[in-house]
């Protein structure tokens, strides 16, 4: 007797995570929730298609309706919420309430601490919720806990990330894939990180850099954008000297988006343009969106994770490295795999029974070496080494 799984929202990131829960996770059963009834159905006829067999399940119904969760999740035993993070409070107390298991996308750091006070109440009910799953926070930080592994005492980490297009092209050098207000809510507000021991904020577009990745990717740059660690600096507070993240893209993204952002055009409060009342950012997603969306997209995402600290008594560093691109034989993108895949780990181990019960931090929740293993085996090439002959700058990863 397998698992019955639930998957909200059918799009890109949910039907990956759908694949991967019914291919690997010893599903009886998905279910495919989603408002727009044809991409609940579009949803899981791929899922079937791809692994010829009838498991996957439409269902149309809004999450905003708790009423309705409460009967479409009845004795599912885990659900991903691939909605947007504004429905996981409520989402959560559904879980709770009907005695299934959570995993979400995370995206608001704010959200998933409310969540995590849920932690007595899921584990009376004896079930898990785990927010943050996604690629960062999520992956990202899965990495750096392997990294942190691999030395026998860790003092810095340090993580790279982003999704790119395989063939930037001019102006933008950038494809969506993922929803806009994702995108732009990374380059707004500030980012938390450990330095020098203690939780400090940082803002968006600090700490510009250069880094070298192997052909056809070549030089990126990386700077600072938020939300990228959600909770982890405070669990590593006072246990690492440096826990840093930045978001990797083409040369000159940086320097667009601080510019768009300097201008006013990520700002949420309204404004009167000749008595008519606007947001500014609802305009920019209206203006941006369709010159960084196209309908077939070959992508590759990227993580880089860095460890300084000590191992046999020497100075050490451990790199782990993950680059993944766009799947021909399933028409995946690399940022659906690196997405929906491992929420989908993390909601099949909660099914499992092999997370603690109660609503527990992403970076408490699995071990980096079992997230690296699960990631393995489905095919996710990971790259390590330790190195114990440490030069000047512990930051120099070309």
């Amino acid at each position: 007797m397998g698992f019955r799984y639930a998957v909200l929202g059918a799009g890109r990131t949910g039907t990956a995570a759908a694949y991967d829960m019914a291919k690997f996770g010893d599903a009886d059963e998905v279910l495919l929730v989603d408002s727009v009834q044809a991409a609940a159905e579009a949803s899981a006829e791929l899922v079937n298609k791809l692994l010829n067999q009838d498991i996957a399940k439409p269902i149309h119904a809004d999450v905003s309706d708790t009423d309705k969760m409460n009967s479409v999740l009845e004795g599912v035993t885990a659900f991903l919420s691939a909605v947007p993070y504004s429905y996981n409070i409520s989402l959560t107390e559904v879980a709770v309430r009907i005695g299934a298991s959570m995993t979400d996308l995370g995206g608001n750091t704010g959200i998933v601490r409310k969540q995590l006070e849920f932690y007595n109440a899921a584990k009376e009910a004896g079930v898990t919720i785990v927010p943050d799953c996604g690629m960062g926070p999520g992956m990202n930080v899965s990495l750096a806990l392997y990294a942190m592994a691999l030395v026998d005492k860790p003092r810095e980490v340090y993580i790279w990330d982003g999704g790119l297009p395989q063939e930037p092209k001019p102006p933008w050098n950038y494809l969506l894939t993922f929803n806009i207000g994702g995108l732009t809510n990374e380059y707004y507000d500030n980012a938390y990180f450990i330095r020098e021991g203690k939780v400090t904020e940082v803002p968006c577009f600090e700490g510009y850099e250069l880094l070298d990745f192997p052909p056809p990717l070549h030089r990126l740059e990386a700077f600072v954008t938020s939300g990228g660690l959600s909770t982890a600096p405070w669990t590593f507070e006072g246990k690492l000297e440096s826990f840093e993240n930045k978001t990797l893209r083409y040369p000159g993204h940086c320097a667009q988006f601080k510019a768009f952002a300097q201008l006013g055009l990520l700002e949420q409060d309204p404004m009167k343009v000749d008595n008519i009342e606007v947001v500014p950012r609802e305009v920019f997603h209206k203006l941006l969106e369709p010159k960084i969306t196209s309908p077939e997209i070959k992508d590759v995402c990227i993580i880089r994770t860095k460890c300084v600290g000590e191992k046999s008594g020497q100075q050490a560093a451990s790199v782990v490295e993950l680059i993944d691109y766009y799947d021909e034989s399933t028409g995946f993108t690399a940022m659906q795999r690196l997405t929906g895949w491992p929420a989908s780990i993390v909601t099949i181990l909660a099914a499992q029974g092999k997370i603690e019960r109660g609503a527990v931090p992403y970076e408490l929740a699995v071990p980096g070496e079992v997230m690296v293993e699960e990631a393995r085996r489905r095919g996710f090439v990971i790259k390590e080494q330790v190195n114990t002959d440490i030069i000047n700058n512990v930051k120099n990863n070309s």
